[in-house]
């Protein structure tokens, strides 16, 4: 065997991956943590966490990855700022490639994250974390009293402007065509609630703001028909991108079983995967809560799925 064997390796290092990686190491298999293009994954572009618990007063996103990654290292987990290029499941050990180096393992957990879908425009990137953001369940607290635009037309937009209903004190939902995605029921929903109005037919081609002595934040948004390309600006304190997501799991395909979005399949209460050996944990299998702190309980319980198949199979 090559001296890159390790017992357990982890894929991807957002809350999942790292509090896996606590646990694996605390339990003495010295985890290696692929920490990928995001370390520290979605939270690292996340300017205040308030809702992660034994935080009182918040903590910055990057801070708390930080925190994390340095509790893990504490007991021996090592991180790599590298990315798995190409994964071969096929064998045992499994085989994993880091663009020229192989590396070997005999459990993998995989917590690669889904990655939000956004508009891809050149002010989003600039404004994210600062009035832009891509969940309304995190962020929503931010917008008290405050005018925001939710993008999107599924049932997750019109879910996510209705739950900003009981901060913001306009919601106003921006969405490509005259028709909704969203069930029927959800629509009717949220037609009915007075704080919401709609921009329909209606796309983001930039983002409003202001940078002013190192401060950003958002003061709207320039709105284009794609029917007569005609254009209008809309004030906003906050725009919530709510157009899907999408979970990282492109290098697994073919090897992992996932459902027709691309999440990995989990057997229930468990975080095993169809291949014996391999877990998964975090938003890569979760397309329903997507918060750092359920992450951070699968990739626990992730840890324990490896150190009880490791015991079974009496690897040392």
């Amino acid at each position: 065997m090559t001296n890159n064997h390790h017992k357990v390796i982890i894929i991807g290092s957002g809350p999942a991956g790292l509090t896996a990686a606590i646990y694996t190491s605390r339990a003495n298999l010295t985890p290696i943590v692929f920490e990928g293009i995001q370390p520290g994954g979605q939270l690292t572009i996340t300017t205040e966490v308030e809702n992660f618990p034994g935080f009182e007063n918040g903590i910055m996103g990057p801070e708390l990855m930080d925190i994390i990654r340095k509790q893990a290292q504490r007991f021996g987990a090592e991180s790599k700022f590298k990315e798995i290029t190409e994964v071969d499941f096929s064998k045992r050990p499994f085989v994993l490639k880091s663009d020229d180096e192989v590396y070997t393992a005999d459990t993998i957990i995989i917590s690669t994250g889904a990655s939000a879908k956004l508009l891809n425009i050149e002010s989003e990137k600039k404004f994210m974390g600062y009035g832009v953001s891509a969940c309304a369940t995190c962020d929503g607290f931010f917008f008290r009293n405050q005018k925001v635009l939710v993008v999107g037309g599924g049932d997750t937009a019109l879910e996510e402007a209705n739950y900003l209903t009981r901060f913001a004190s306009e919601v106003t939902v921006i969405h490509r065509r005259e028709e909704f995605r969203a069930s029927k029921i959800m629509v009717d929903r949220t037609k009915k609630n007075p704080k919401i109005k709609f921009e329909l037919n209606a796309v983001i081609t930039e983002i409003v703001g202001k940078d002013e002595d190192g401060k950003k934040f958002v003061t709207g948004a320039i709105l284009e028909n794609p029917k007569d390309g005609s254009l209008k600006e809309i004030s906003a304190d906050g725009i919530f991108i709510a157009i899907g997501h999408k979970p990282n799991t492109e290098l697994f395909k073919g090897q992992l079983d996932m459902d027709d979005a691309g999440y990995l399949l989990v057997k229930p209460g468990t975080t095993k995967t169809n291949i014996e050996g391999i877990f998964a944990a975090g938003d890569v299998a979760d397309h329903v809560y997507r918060q750092a702190i359920s992450a951070a309980g699968t990739g626990c319980m992730a840890a324990l799925d490896v150190q009880r198949y490791l015991e079974e199979k009496g690897i040392e």
